[in-house]
């Protein structure tokens, strides 16, 4: 009975010993896949930043340049220059000398402009303040374009382009623009400037002049 009781506590402690054993076993186990899940997340948080990626870029550029607009012009149609200034205008050429004008005399002259630039824009007919000695007072003028450089009393007549209407006074301006075309045609304008004749007494001997401006611009 005593052999027998010694084998059931045999029995038993080895038992106790074989589940401490495996206990163990477990534990070790579930260290080492702690482990490896640790290793896995620590791997998966630091190679993200470490991954390869291709770059590429585009570009696109532009150089611009202004575009330029003057005028120049010419009183006989073909000799064209800068005439940037009162002090610098050119002379009116007119058909009859205006130096011994009577009542009822008209004379014709020419004044052409053009754009020369690299942009088109238009020019307009601005009057100046007349000078002299009062002959200014009494003259008065039109002013019309013509498809032509030749300014005469017939040409003139033919004309519908009218600019300034006959028989204004020295200060009147003309009315709209024209238009000017980088390496077009030039404006080709004809004055007619006439004394009266109910021009008083009063105008004889006297002198007077004026100044006209092409204002050009590109709109």
């Amino acid at each position: 009975m005593v052999l027998w009781g010694d084998g059931m506590d045999f029995e038993r402690a080895g038992g106790a010993v074989l589940d401490a054993s495996a206990r163990d076993d477990r534990r070790r186990r579930s260290r080492r896949i702690r482990a490896l899940l640790a290793t896995g997340l620590v791997f998966g948080a630091g190679a993200s930043p470490t991954l390869a990626a291709w770059t590429e870029t585009e570009h696109a550029g532009a150089r611009l340049t202004a575009g330029t607009f003057g005028l120049v012009g010419s009183a006989n149609g073909s000799d064209f220059t800068d005439h940037p200034s009162p002090a610098s205008a050119a002379t009116l050429s007119f058909g009859v000398a205006p130096t011994n004008m009577m009542p009822g005399d008209t004379t014709y002259a020419l004044y052409a402009v053009k754009a020369s630039g690299s942009v088109d824009g238009v020019v307009q007919l601005v009057a100046g303040v007349p000078g002299g000695t009062g002959l200014a007072a009494h003259l008065r003028y039109g002013v019309k374009v013509l498809a032509g450089t030749t300014c005469d009393a017939g040409t003139y007549a033919a004309s519908s382009a009218v600019v300034v209407p006959d028989g204004s006074p020295l200060t009147a301006s003309g009315s709209g623009a024209r238009a000017v075309t980088a390496g077009g045609p030039s404006v080709n304008y004809c004055f007619a400037v006439t004394l009266p004749q109910t021009a008083p007494d009063d105008a004889q001997g006297r002198s007077g002049s004026q100044t006209w401006r092409f204002v050009g611009s590109t709109g």
